[in-house]
């Protein structure tokens, strides 16, 4: 019998157990009315948990109104939108993944235009479909580049009720089924651009230092984990650098990390960039695979910590290798599960575990093992 991949060993957090390491990153569809999910996204989620990943996350969702993205995306706000979230997660529950879900604000970027439309500030071809501004919010008032609105400075009393807000959501999140809270604290959005001093030049509690600049993100770490029963697992998404001179760097995740860890956060999901423009902005990085793997490789072996890796990570052969080689606990897999959403049923194939379609939704499984038991197959070399 030969050695089960790492890719598709079980991992224990918490109360949870995924059945293997495989997670669906959340990935925005800007398909959302009013912060409601639909059917696009019941079976868009639901055909990854039908693939055979281990864990399934939504996309960020807002805490509140003013914190969506775009009119498009969801939001987890007010008890209407429940029931949106409940069907994804209880249909990941019975195909055997864990749901999850991702809780954001989009801060300065809030209320900007869907990618197809620019991906940038809304404009008047966007107000003449409807999609109307309104302020963004931020640690100061600091756009996020020439062209983009001013945000407004957050107040200590706003702060404080976002925070309670975000409590508020994980609530919600918890009676819609997730098994999973990840907090957003990457890609320019409210809590990254409260870290990063490119974004806060605050004078009171909530900036200047490296300490002042985490009170943000630690207060909602520590409140949100409260918030959660002791089953189930707290994770934190994080730009581990900015990417440009004089931001957010790597040490600063690591210590940040630390901080987390001692609040009970139990995954660091290490992303980068996207402090100024669009929030797949590079900043400067060069995109080849796994370029985003060192940062989850250090906060691992320096923080003692779960790691998650996200980043051009596309092929099974690569999963296995950076698990094997201790540099993360846990692959997410993005774009490539929207070019394939079976990707973790066909590594299982292509790393041995599964040649027999065993752990292929019966639906499914039995028809292709038969299949593949009596059929002689098309041969480009051969035939035609």
């Amino acid at each position: 019998m030969t050695e089960t991949p790492n890719l598709f060993r079980p991992l224990k957090l918490r109360g949870i157990e995924t059945r293997n390491r495989v997670v669906i990153s959340p990935m925005c569809q800007y398909a959302a009315h009013e912060g409601h999910m639909d059917d696009w996204h019941l079976v868009n989620l639901g055909r990854f948990a039908i693939g055979g990943a281990g864990i399934v996350f939504t996309e960020a969702s807002a805490v509140q109104k003013g914190g969506r993205i775009t009119h498009g995306c969801p939001g987890i706000w007010t008890d209407s939108q429940i029931p949106g979230h409940a069907r994804v997660a209880q249909f990941a529950l019975r195909n055997g993944a864990i749901p999850a879900i991702q809780l954001g604000h989009a801060g300065r970027k809030s209320g900007m235009q869907r990618p197809w439309f620019g991906n940038g500030p809304l404009n008047e071809a966007d107000f003449e479909r409807g999609d109307m501004p309104w302020t963004p919010v931020g640690p100061s008032a600091i756009p996020v580049g020439e062209g983009w609105p001013e945000p407004h400075e957050l107040s200590a009393a706003e702060i404080a009720k976002l925070v309670e807000d975000y409590v508020s959501a994980t609530r919600r999140a918890l009676e819609a089924g997730y098994k999973i809270v990840e907090i957003h604290g990457a890609h320019g959005y409210l809590v990254h651009s409260f870290l990063s001093p490119l974004a806060n030049q605050r004078s009171d509690q909530y900036g200047g230092d490296l300490r002042g600049r985490m009170r943000l993100a630690l207060e909602i770490a520590e409140a949100v984990r409260g918030a959660l029963p002791d089953d189930i697992p707290l994770f934190f998404r994080t730009s581990a650098v900015d990417g440009a001179p004089g931001g957010w760097s790597l040490d600063d995740t690591v210590v940040l990390a630390r901080e987390l860890r001692a609040l009970g956060v139990d995954v660091m999901d290490c992303s980068s960039s996207g402090i100024a423009g669009a929030a797949t902005a590079s900043g400067g990085q060069k995109r080849q695979p796994g370029f985003q793997v060192p940062y989850a490789e250090r906060v691992r072996k320096e923080v003692d910590m779960p790691t998650m890796a996200v980043g051009l990570i596309t092929h099974p052969v690569q999963a296995e290798a950076i698990l094997s080689e201790g540099r993360a606990d846990l692959i997410a897999i993005a774009r490539e599960a929207l070019v394939d959403p079976m990707w973790a049923l066909h590594a299982a194939r292509d790393l041995g575990h599964d040649t027999e379609f065993a752990t292929w939704p019966e639906q499914s499984g039995w028809w292709l093992a038969g299949r593949q038991r009596t059929s002689d197959f098309y041969d480009p070399e051969t035939q035609g």
